[in-house]
């Protein structure tokens, strides 16, 4: 891991982010205090997935997911016939 100051950062950017594109992290200071932290991007995200990323329309996960925790959470019940009450009203057919 390396560490940058933010002046360095700025002058040599491309050169920084090469390094964290072949899988390096940096920390950026001010002065001697760091303030940032750049990051590869996992592999095997989809180049969609990348601009949502980039566009700052999605967070990738912090740690990693527990599924069985994910699939333990409550799901609402619906009888048939509010289901198919709701898809009427839906498409604005009345009855």
């Amino acid at each position: 891991m390396r560490s940058v100051n933010i002046a360095e950062l700025k002058n040599r950017l491309s050169a920084y982010l090469a390094l964290v594109k072949a899988g390096e992290e940096i920390i950026v200071r001010d002065r001697k205090a760091a303030v940032a932290r750049l990051l590869p991007l996992p592999a095997g995200l989809s180049p969609a997935e990348q601009a949502l990323v980039a566009a700052g329309q999605l967070r990738l996960p912090t740690e990693p997911w527990d599924v069985d925790q994910l699939l333990r959470i409550p799901v609402g019940k619906v009888s048939r016939a509010q289901a198919r009450a709701a898809a009427a009203d839906v498409r604005g057919e009345s009855r």
